[in-house]
């Protein structure tokens, strides 16, 4: 799933076509029945943000535009297309002047920011705003473990699984450690890798991992295999080193 930085990127490739009155069409028939394209056909693009893993499109007249990408959405900008056959069936097509975004697999496609409203502060703020993420953290459940907790797009926007290892590993705080045995200072750490790690990718492309899909190879810093075990109600993969990210940890797959 693409994560925070991803969408922040996509934000910054959108910018061509701001101030621009935008030509829309919704190919996709899943697509099609949201009636997006008719709402917003011709109207000027005023603005383009990333909040969290979220994409939002600011038209005139107050009409705001929301994509999420899940697991296997991505946008393309290219240049405007002369009539040159394209493969596929994009779930939504902007064509402005001289570029057009393109919109492939887009599951979440919407006129409605309310979802945003719920979302924590944004990791990928500048700067982030860390107080009101560990007021957020500790407002919940504290036997929840952090590697859920800073999943959760409630409590702090934008990071990922694969942030969420690196951070956790940077931070050396196991995953499996519950929120209530995580000291102030330690979670701030772990907000502060991740913001750092993100903020990196982000500006340079540079994506280092340690952990991230490293199961059984070395940990870079201690020599430990490093494991990997399905957390949370949805099962997501945590990479961590059982040696050097203190906190319980459950057996190794």
């Amino acid at each position: 799933m693409p994560e925070g930085d991803s969408i922040h990127r996509v934000a910054h490739q959108l910018q061509p076509l701001v101030g621009e009155r935008l030509e829309v069409e919704t190919p996709h028939p899943r697509a099609r029945v949201t009636g997006v394209a008719s709402r917003l056909d011709g109207r000027r693009l005023l603005g383009v943000e990333a909040v969290g893993k979220n994409l939002l499109l600011r038209f005139e007249d107050g009409l705001v535009l929301r994509s999420h990408l899940r697991m296997k959405g991505r946008w393309q900008v290219l240049e405007r297309n002369g009539g040159s056959t394209r493969r596929g069936m994009p779930w939504l097509v902007l064509r402005g002047e001289n570029a057009e975004a393109v919109l492939w697999h887009g599951p979440v496609l919407e006129l409605d920011d309310t979802h945003v409203r719920r979302l924590g502060p944004d990791i990928l703020a500048d700067p982030p705003d860390v107080d009101e993420m560990v007021e957020r953290i500790r407002a919940a459940d504290q036997s929840l473990a952090i590697g859920e907790a800073v999943l959760d797009q409630r409590l702090v926007a934008g990071i990922g699984n694969m942030w969420r290892a690196e951070a956790l590993w940077r931070a050396q705080v196991s995953p499996w450690k519950r929120l209530g045995d995580v000291t102030d200072d330690e979670l701030r750490s772990v907000l502060a890798e991740a913001a750092q790690l993100m903020r990196r990718s982000l500006d340079s492309g540079l994506r280092q991992r340690a952990v991230y899909r490293q199961a059984g190879r070395p940990c870079p810093r201690c020599g430990t295999p490093i494991a990997s075990g399905g957390q949370g109600d949805a099962n997501r993969l945590a990479y961590w080193c059982p040696s050097c990210q203190e906190g319980e940890t459950p057996g190794t797959v």
